[in-house]
């Protein structure tokens, strides 16, 4: 990871965020999600709060079996090249703090980071109705069992 992480400069948060979480969607030989799954919060909090992004030494240290890097760089390069043809640099002013923390921080592409807050609302909007509706169910159910 600490390999990545160098590697990528200042791209490195929001690549490895993608590297990171890619596993986690596709079917991975055994423990590769776990490995790369890890520093996930910790990037993402980073992110979030305007950090410098930086791994501690004990996810920093973890690593996979090149082959099965390999296989998963496999899977990843068609959604890459995908995405290279998607993510150009645009908009610009939304590709800056605090509205980078997106997936256009790859290719500084604003457009993708508005589209990506887009998603992010919406999944909020989705999240909250589903809290709203467990607690309406466990009030209903509480109320009926004290009856």
């Amino acid at each position: 990871m600490r390999d990545l992480f160098a590697a990528l400069g200042d791209r490195a948060p929001a690549a490895l965020l993608f590297v990171s979480a890619v596993p986690n969607t596709l079917p991975s030989p055994s423990g590769l999600s776990t490995v790369l799954g890890v520093p996930l919060p910790f990037l993402s909090a980073q992110l979030l709060i305007g950090r410098k992004a930086w791994l501690p030494d004990f996810i920093a240290r973890r690593t996979t079996a090149r082959t099965d890097f390999e296989v998963l760089m496999g899977r990843v390069l068609p959604w890459l090249q995908r995405a290279e043809r998607l993510l150009k640099p645009r908009l610009s002013g939304l590709a800056l703090p605090p509205m980078e923390y997106a997936l256009g921080i790859l290719e500084r592409d604003g457009l993708w980071v508005l589209a990506g807050l887009c998603v992010a609302a919406l999944s909020l909007t989705v999240v909250s109705g589903v809290v709203l509706a467990i607690v309406k169910a466990v009030t209903v159910l509480v109320t009926t069992a004290l009856q």
